[in-house]
């Protein structure tokens, strides 16, 4: 039996009409820096080294929808949405709306606020729940 080879997470890619924008918009909130950039593909790094997350220009694309309950047959459901855990969740709605994120039309939990990116990337906020 072969060994196992070793492997790590390099990357999440999201799909978008155009890979600059959601990229421009992660940059600014998570402070990422750019490790690639190309016409059709952009990839951010974070500083402190791991995983990146890309962004990889796809035509045509739909923008995704953010839904509770399940969506019809042939409709386009939510497949990846990115949790990003913070102290101050007030600040980070307002961090994450300054370069364009818009928050989702409802919200379900007290210490989760849903946004979606300037593509319609659904992400979630979150703090820990108080006791």
């Amino acid at each position: 039996m072969r060994p196992k080879p070793r492997s790590s997470l390099s990357a999440t890619v999201r799909d978008a009409p155009d890979a600059g924008a959601p990229a421009s918009f992660r940059r600014a909130l998570l402070g990422r820096s750019v490790q690639e950039e190309g016409p059709d593909r952009v990839a951010l790094t974070p500083p402190e080294g791991g995983a990146g997350l890309s962004f990889r220009t796809e035509r045509p694309c739909t923008r995704p929808r953010w839904s509770t309950v399940p969506v019809g047959r042939h409709e386009q459901q939510m497949t990846l949405c990115l949790d990003i855990r913070l102290d101050d969740l007030p600040a980070a709605v307002g961090h994450a709306v300054a370069p364009g994120a818009t928050p989702a039309g409802h919200q379900f939990q007290g210490h989760v606020r849903v946004l979606h990116d300037p593509v319609g990337h659904p992400f979630r906020l979150l703090v820990e729940e108080e006791e």
